[in-house]
């Protein structure tokens, strides 16, 4: 079973695996609320698969 979207390109956003798993689990959390996902046509199913494909597509960052 592949990890979509992978790992290598989760980390050309950002760098720390810490912060990667940080930001997708407090955007997961969201979802469960609102479901107001901000890629159109998500492959996942689940809310921590669609706070990664919103990493990828550049739609969720950290502010430095």
């Amino acid at each position: 079973m592949m990890l979509e979207p992978s790992i290598d390109s989760l980390q050309t956003k950002i760098k720390s695996k810490y912060s990667l798993v940080t930001l997708s689990a407090r955007r997961a959390r969201e979802l469960s609320e609102t479901d107001a996902v901000l890629v159109e046509h998500s492959k996942s199913h689940k809310y921590v698969g669609k706070a990664l494909e919103e990493i990828e597509a550049g739609k969720l960052y950290i502010k430095k």
